[in-house]
């Protein structure tokens, strides 16, 4: 009855109601797209999968087409050619400026009108594969390969602007394969899903010093003072208490902070996510944490994908 009510789920059915029938198309681009997205707002492992697909496809020339939240520019950017960076965080968003760090065989490009930005990647970059961050709502641009992370609490969350989720569950349709971004919920009952679905393993995680890359082997010995700002900080804190990290003050500050009149204590650790590290200067009292992302049998669906187009 709430949903009946709100405005918000008015728009997304009507909206979604238009592309269903056709009635709006997407644009088709001449090369394979692959999108990763999810149905609520905030983190669910969005970019790691991002990140962990770019590494999948390193022998190709993969395009990351993103909206860049959170940037102080507008229209179509190039963050980085082929791992060149070319503009700072605060002109790419966050999120594209740490992935076109991370991923130095890829290109990032940064658009609130995708099409605009995948047909300026298609002229000056001509990359081989696209891949759109968080593109599972953006349906201007058609598909190959629709996969949507699922986290538990989507499967009790309600439409904004009442809880979290950016489309009803119902949406799962769309969906060409599911990631399940945390083990917590493996627990629900999956009898009546359909779509091929795995399970995304985080692992191998360190903690990094921000000003020269080197890990902190025995991190339990010490005390950090913790912050993030991320779309669901509380991920970050669980997982630093589930590795024996300890912390003396945590801070929860709002997704896509921008750090402005922060200030870091010479007589304190910090410790924060890659996120939220490329935002700082580097600092030997500065460290991240970091982890690497497996998702055992999504190679193997991705590959067939590109050899059928």
């Amino acid at each position: 009855m709430l949903d009946l009510l709100n405005p918000y789920a008015c728009a997304v059915r009507t909206r979604n109601w238009l592309y269903d029938k056709r009635l709006i198309r997407p644009c088709k681009l001449p090369v394979p797209v692959l999108s990763v997205g999810n149905l609520s707002v905030g983190g669910s492992g969005k970019s790691s999968l991002v990140r962990y697909m770019g590494e999948l496809l390193k022998g190709l020339h993969v395009c990351i087409l993103s909206r860049g939240y959170g940037r102080k520019t507008k229209g179509t950017i190039l963050v980085s050619e082929r791992g060149k960076l070319l503009v700072d965080w605060d002109e790419a968003g966050d999120e594209p400026y740490m992935l076109a760090k991370l991923l130095p065989r890829a290109s990032v490009v940064v658009d609130e009108d995708r099409c605009r930005g995948a047909f300026f990647a298609l002229e000056k970059l001509r990359p081989d594969i696209f891949v759109l961050d968080d593109g599972f709502q953006h349906r201007r641009i058609h598909r190959d390969l629709n996969i949507l992370l699922l986290k538990k609490r989507d499967f009790s969350d309600r439409l904004l602007p009442f809880g979290r989720l950016r489309e009803p569950l119902s949406s799962m349709e769309r969906a060409d394969i599911i990631v399940l971004s945390y083990t917590d919920i493996e627990d629900l009952d999956w009898r009546h899903n359909t779509k091929p679905t795995f399970k995304m393993v985080r692992e191998n995680w360190k903690v990094v010093r921000s000003s020269d890359g080197k890990v902190l082997e025995d991190f339990k010995e010490v005390s950090f003072i913790a912050f993030a700002g991320l779309g669901d900080n509380s991920q970050f804190f669980k997982s630093l208490e589930r590795l024996g990290i300890k912390t003396k003050e945590r801070l929860s500050l709002p997704d896509h902070y921008s750090y402005k009149d922060f200030k870091l204590k010479e007589d304190e650790l910090y410790i924060t996510t890659l996120k939220d590290v490329i935002k700082l200067k580097p600092s030997e009292n500065l460290f991240y944490l970091d982890f690497d992302v497996r998702v055992d049998g999504l190679e193997g669906v991705i590959k067939d994908i590109i050899l059928k187009l």
